[in-house]
């Protein structure tokens, strides 16, 4: 629909203040890099830079500055008279990129330009992405499943489900506030976690996890004994400790699988039915099998109804 590829049903679509709802595709000065760089494979890496200019009639003088500049930013100047055959996947994006740079148009959309990449190419890819935004100071709309590649360039977030928008916001607030169980599973790596629990309002406020108490540091908007799901990140999982002393910040689990990264440690554990995932450092001492006593940051807890999804505030 940004495009004018699709008819827009309801709403308006604004580009640089002008409505171009019903603006032809070529009206609106805007450029996409598609997933499967769509070069053409018979023109050299200047030519495919080159071609949408010269459709436009752009004096010749121009378009050689043009790509020329494009193409010292994403650092392909010595690729300029190769076929896109004697490319590698990385330089092929590259050369896609270029020739949506030299448009210079008043915004970009990226049709997940990254996908087709191995893992080390595409965070450099990524790497790169941020710095060309930053340099040319233009708006992108960049569309990716990779919720890493949408935490690391997004200034803010959109994060659609099934054709609904759930959530609008920067990384932080998506990561930290999110408003429904799918967007708290979408951020992180691992996901947050999510243990059914109750709450029991007696005694100043009650979390109830596998028969086990956790005490809540702020007010809980839940009726007593109604379903809930307790939402916590890996990162805020733990060992118990003197700081988790006090009643109510643990959980007794038992751990069902270690995952040695070499920086940190993955620890799968069990409370009741439940498993969930805590981060702990490399040298944890902890093995399949055991039991233990884990602590929860409970400041940074999050409540969800299990029907709606909807996070309780």
């Amino acid at each position: 629909m940004i495009a004018g590829l699709e008819t827009v049903t309801g709403g308006q679509i604004s580009i640089g203040g002008q409505v171009v709802n019903d603006h032809p595709p070529r009206a609106r000065d805007i450029a996409m890099v598609f997933q499967d760089y769509a070069l053409y494979p018979h023109k050299s890496v200047y030519e495919n830079m080159a071609f949408g200019l010269k459709i436009r009639k752009t004096p010749p003088a121009e378009i050689n500055t043009r790509v020329r500049d494009a193409a010292g930013i994403l650092k392909i100047d010595h690729l300029l008279e190769r076929k896109p055959r004697q490319l590698s996947g990385g330089q092929r994006q590259r050369v896609a990129m270029g020739r949506a740079i030299v448009r210079k148009p008043r915004a970009f959309l990226f049709d997940e330009p990254l996908s087709n990449l191995d893992a080390l190419l595409r965070s450099e890819m990524r790497t790169e992405m941020k710095k060309l935004h930053q340099r040319l100071g233009a708006t992108m709309v960049y569309v990716t499943h990779d919720q890493v590649e949408a935490m690391t360039l997004a200034d803010r977030i959109v994060v659609l489900s099934a054709g609904k928008l759930m959530q609008v916001g920067t990384p932080d607030q998506i990561y930290n506030t999110p408003t429904s169980k799918f967007v708290a599973g979408f951020t992180g790596s691992p996901p947050m976690n999510f243990l059914a629990c109750t709450i029991d309002a007696s005694n100043g406020g009650r979390i109830m996890i596998a028969g086990q108490e956790l005490r809540p540091r702020r007010p809980i908007a839940a009726p007593s004994g109604v379903p809930l799901e307790f939402g916590i990140r890996p990162e805020h999982v733990s060992l118990a400790s003197a700081a988790h002393e006090t009643p109510g910040a643990s959980l007794a689990c038992e751990v069902v699988v270690t995952e040695p990264l070499g920086s940190e440690t993955l620890v799968t554990l069990q409370c009741g039915a439940g498993e969930f995932i805590g981060r702990f450092p490399p040298d944890v001492a902890l093995k399949a099998g055991d039991r233990t006593q884990i602590g929860i940051a409970m400041d940074r807890f999050h409540l969800f109804d299990p029907q709606s999804g909807n996070a309780l505030r």
